[in-house]
């Protein structure tokens, strides 16, 4: 084992292996503590957390800080570069948390406890230059009568049954001038109208926020099969006025029946496109990704589903003559015409047996 690594390393890998396969096991129930890495890793990937302050609200076994950690430590970079802050409700997650970063010598500040990071922010005062984090999907019972007016709703107030965009407005009140978030939600954020909900959505674009959506295919979450979608907005956008969208529901591999993972050259080729546009480099690809003024976002109703605006992928021509296409096409459809009219006939046959005609 010494041969792949220091003792720390070991025990690091060991922890998140148990952990990894606790999630498969628990199924649905496995978001409460734990996001699939190689989403965790695309992220990073994006935001890239050489230095500053890490902050996740919710931050289950601390699968964020990890790899953010691993980021840095592939990059040439070192621990004491960052600032590590997390907050979780659960009291046995927030230990697995502690442990995790324990063991991988990670000086965290989780709080003093664990604690409901709506009722009772941990770090109140705190700004930071990136915020990652997996909320928890289309949670309905996070409202409080206390949170009616509170400061954090900048961009409207979010509606009682449905707490995606509170974690959004208050991942974006801890957020400094230049600060970054990478964040999951359920593709409903996208598109939603109801109870307040777009014109939330409607304000923050307005606000030039929302600098990239990625569209994430099926099967990669252990908690969920619904289909979900990163999103990562910026305080200080390098390209203003506009806004990435990447449609990723052809990456990824099937490494079982029921789950999905993306591979490192899956992760990298969206960080690469990220970093493309963000120099201002990056062309349109129909099918695959565009960038697309907040004037035609506006035009769309402020709805950001990446389908919308990346469009559907030109056809690749096959090099076969047209007639020649025709003639095969035409005699396939006589063989399937053909099939037809014998089932058709089998059918009224069956059908005679058992005192039926048509």
């Amino acid at each position: 084992m010494h041969e792949h690594g220091n003792e720390k390393d070991i025990l690091g890998r060991t922890y998140e292996y148990c952990l990894q396969k606790f999630a498969s096991q628990e199924g649905k129930n496995a978001g409460e503590f734990y996001t699939p890495s190689s989403v965790v890793r695309t992220l990073v990937e994006v935001l890239k957390p050489y230095h500053g302050r890490v902050y996740d609200p919710c931050c289950g076994s601390g699968g964020m800080f990890v790899q953010s950690a691993k980021f840095l430590e592939s990059h040439g970079g070192h621990l004491n570069d960052i600032s590590v802050f997390g907050q979780e409700s659960n009291p046995t997650t927030w230990k697995l948390a502690q442990m995790n970063l324990a063991i991988r010598g990670i000086d965290a500040n989780l709080g003093p406890h664990n604690a409901d990071t709506f009722l009772e922010d941990l770090h109140p005062h705190e700004k930071m230059d990136f915020v990652m984090a997996n909320p928890p999907f289309n949670d309905k019972s996070w409202w409080h009568k206390s949170l009616e007016d509170d400061p954090r709703w900048v961009y409207g107030t979010p509606p009682e049954s449905n707490a995606n965009f509170a974690w959004m407005e208050h991942m974006i009140s801890h957020l400094n001038r230049n600060g970054k978030i990478g964040m999951v939600l359920a593709n409903g954020a996208l598109s939603t109208q109801t109870k307040g909900e777009g014109e939330i959505r409607k304000n923050i674009i307005e606000a030039d926020l929302v600098d990239c959506i990625v569209a994430l295919p099926e099967k990669l979450f252990y908690s969920t099969g619904i289909p979900v979608s990163l999103w990562f907005l910026s305080m200080n956008k390098k390209q203003k006025g506009k806004t990435l969208f990447i449609d990723a529901k052809d990456m990824g591999t099937m490494v079982s029946r029921k789950l999905r993972e993306f591979s490192d050259d899956d992760v990298k080729k969206i960080g690469e496109l990220y970093q493309s546009y963000e120099e201002g480099n990056l062309e349109n690809n129909p099918g695959h990704w565009a960038v697309v003024d907040t004037e035609e976002i506006a035009k769309q109703d402020y709805i950001l589903t990446p389908g919308r605006y990346v469009g559907i992928e030109e056809d690749k021509e096959d090099g076969e003559p047209f007639d020649e296409k025709m003639k095969r096409l035409t005699s396939e459809l006589s063989g399937l015409f053909k099939q037809s009219h014998e089932l058709e006939d089998e059918i009224r046959k069956q059908l005679e047996k058992i005192g039926y005609e048509i």
